[in-house]
């Protein structure tokens, strides 16, 4: 029961919670990367997963990872972004980690062009005092890219081997 309440709960709540650190501050702190990463420890072994699937999955998050962190020396995208990237691609291994690359940099350009168009506009008086909104706003700012990692994340774990594994009659009302 436990393991099925960490499997339905844990990545979707970290990476939620990523995105909400990203629109909020521009920055993903390490801990999200660490506990998704020990989340992802932890998981493994208690659902039954093999050790060639475990090298898989670990060879997925070292894949990103290398290729994010490249992006990040070019100033493509963040570091917190990288590391989110790469922590989620473990939990995806490379079996899922192809619809997680597409969702996302599919949710990624919409963002982009969102903010982009957000940021021609005047912001309005209003929300002036939210700094959040400002830092948001301003031109020079990046994109908070970590929320197109979460939701390309959520588009694709429901149909991963994570949930596949959970025992939902345990949760049915009787």
């Amino acid at each position: 029961m436990i393991a099925d309440l960490l499997r339905l709960l844990l990545f979707p709540a970290l990476m939620v919670f990523a995105a909400t650190s990203d629109l909020l501050t521009m920055t993903i702190s390490n801990r999200v990367s660490l506990l998704l990463l020990a989340g992802f420890l932890v998981l493994a072994p208690m659902s039954g997963m093999s050790l060639a699937v475990f090298g898989m999955h670990v060879g997925a998050g070292a894949a990103v990872l290398a290729v994010a962190f490249g992006c990040f020396a070019m100033g493509w995208i963040g570091g917190g972004d990288a590391k989110v990237a790469a922590a989620a691609a473990l939990w995806f291994g490379f079996g899922d980690l192809l619809d997680f690359l597409l969702y996302a940099s599919l949710f990624g350009g919409a963002l982009t062009l969102l903010l982009l168009s957000f940021r021609q506009w005047p912001l309005p008086y209003v929300f002036a005092g939210q700094t959040w909104l400002l830092r948001l706003h301003a031109q020079e700012t990046g994109i908070p890219y970590g929320i197109a990692l979460a939701m390309g994340a959520l588009a694709v774990y429901p149909q991963t081997d994570w949930i596949g594994a959970v025992d939902l009659a345990r949760f049915t009302l009787h």
